[in-house]
């Protein structure tokens, strides 16, 4: 009889697997959109707090492995909802990795008009989440959006491609997987490596692409108690610090860019405004309107599912 049922696919557990699988997919797309939460999206499928549960369990995990407890380690560990959501994530981010390197080569302007308006959008949604804002907040917000202004400014045009990077670069991303409103994609796109890991995951640049998924794993691990920590402990300043910083970094996605040649022979790319109001500014501008409304509307069914 149980062997008739685990051989069954339509056993619940089946549907619940391809369910988890689903949201993956849903996630890794959201993940992959510079200014589009993967976090807001769990929020919205119902399994944010579960990921969050998950993610905290690794390193009781790790530890019962340590300590050869091989099987309360699986007991106790939810990887069956973490390999249906990472495979949905992975599935995804491949399918959709070609698409984006193509549209970022051959129309950067419009590319960057959709992530800008996907940014401000977020930056009015997360900017909700502080309870008061007060002067202590209004300075956190201020000092991180000077501060990040700046760092975009001095960023060099083409940051290292060396491992070391790559995985620093996989930390430091992940870590916006679990901030809703924060993604990890314009993470990427700050620290120049955006297109270049979708072309790694295009071209199956395993080495680099292993590397990343390493980086990100450490980061998750790591930050997810730390981020835990600091939303419980200081809240409002933690957020006002992201809104800070997003609110700097709009200076890399501004759209329309001009390349200048420097002293040094460098060249580097200056934002400027369109000269005139031509049909490609109307366009850009349109998808910088679509890109606001998409996030409006994805934290408006976040909402919408939290009070449900």
């Amino acid at each position: 009889m149980n062997k008739t049922v685990m051989n069954n696919p339509t056993n619940p557990g089946w549907r619940e697997h391809a369910g988890i699988f689903l949201r993956g997919f849903l996630m890794g797309t959201a993940d992959i959109i510079p200014g589009v939460s993967g976090g807001t999206m769990a929020f919205i499928l119902g399994i944010y707090e579960r990921l969050i549960d998950a993610i905290r369990a690794v390193v009781p995990f790790l530890r019962n492995l340590l300590f050869l407890r091989w099987r309360e380690a699986f007991e106790q560990f939810p990887w069956r909802f973490l390999l249906a959501l990472g495979l949905g994530i992975g599935t995804a981010i491949l399918s959709l990795a070609k698409f984006l390197h193509w549209a970022l080569d051959q129309y950067p302007t419009f590319v960057y008009s959709v992530f800008f308006g996907l940014i401000v959008a977020s930056i009015l949604i997360v900017r909700n989440r502080v309870s008061k804002w007060n002067l202590p907040a209004l300075l956190t917000a201020l000092f991180f959006s000077i501060g990040s202004f700046f760092l975009v400014g001095m960023r060099p045009a083409q940051t290292p491609e060396a491992l070391w990077f790559i995985f620093l670069s996989g930390m430091i991303a992940i870590c916006a997987m679990i901030l809703p409103g924060i993604s990890g994609a314009f993470i990427l796109v700050l620290l120049g490596k955006y297109q270049y890991i979708l072309g790694a995951l295009i071209h199956l640049e395993l080495v680099t692409v292993l590397v990343f998924m390493l980086g990100a794993a450490v980061g998750i691990v790591s930050f997810a108690n730390i981020l835990h920590w600091l939303l419980d402990h200081y809240h409002d300043l933690t957020i006002a610090a992201l809104v800070g910083f997003m609110l700097g970094s709009l200076r890399e996605l501004w759209p329309w860019k001009q390349a200048s040649l420097g002293i040094d022979g460098v060249v580097a790319s200056g934002n400027v405004f369109p000269g005139a109001f031509t049909g490609e500014v109307a366009l850009a501008l349109g998808l910088m309107a679509l890109g606001f409304i998409a996030v409006i509307l994805i934290e408006f069914m976040a909402e919408r599912r939290k009070q449900a």
